[in-house]
């Protein structure tokens, strides 16, 4: 199913991963993808793609940080993308590679994913399912701005990796749909 819903979406919105590419490389200048080590599976690293929505180089004064809804690195075009989502299609190129699901627990970076199974009972239990471009978290809370907020998200996962179906999957991607058209979901 991923491999289908991901070969389906890549080609029809290729033209808007076109039109994308040309305003992030007009905007500003560096690639017009992001590459970022995430812990997938079982705790295999593996390299994320995204559309470039922040500056080049944007944690070179601070190491590790989360970004923000708001967060002051984007770049013009990037907070249009991130607004709508578009920063995440090039994911599907990773569902398509084997190294993500079209839903699932979010990966996260190794440099938090230490932090976290060392401060977070439980939060390993998330990384026995491949990670996913969007999950129940993200579609039941905001993003993360303290461990708490992971603690709480780590419940909606555990949630989604204990209790899987074909059902839950559907009402996630449509509730995903909703919050980018809409700004709020119906979950």
């Amino acid at each position: 199913m991923d491999i289908l819903l991901a070969s389906v979406f890549c080609v029809v919105t290729a033209p808007l991963w076109a039109l994308t590419a040309l305003a992030i490389r007009l905007d500003s200048p560096g690639p017009i993808f992001y590459r970022q080590e995430r812990v997938g599976r079982f705790g295999k690293v593996f390299t994320l793609l995204k559309f470039r929505s922040m500056v080049v180089d944007a944690e070179r004064e601070t190491g590790p940080v989360w970004a923000s809804r708001n967060d002051p690195r984007r770049t013009r075009v990037g907070r249009i993308i991130r607004k709508l989502g578009i920063d995440e299609f090039p994911q599907f190129f990773n569902v398509l590679r084997g190294e993500m699901s079209v839903v699932g627990p979010r990966p996260e970076r190794s440099h938090f994913v230490h932090r976290f199974r060392r401060d977070i009972p439980g939060y390993s239990d998330r990384l026995c399912v491949l990670p996913g471009i969007t999950g129940r978290a993200q579609v039941k809370h905001k993003y993360d701005e303290s461990i708490d907020d992971v603690r709480r998200k780590l419940g909606f996962d555990l949630e989604y990796v204990q209790n899987p179906s074909l059902i839950a999957d559907l009402l996630i991607i449509i509730n995903t749909a909703l919050i980018i058209v809409t700004g709020k979901g119906k979950f």
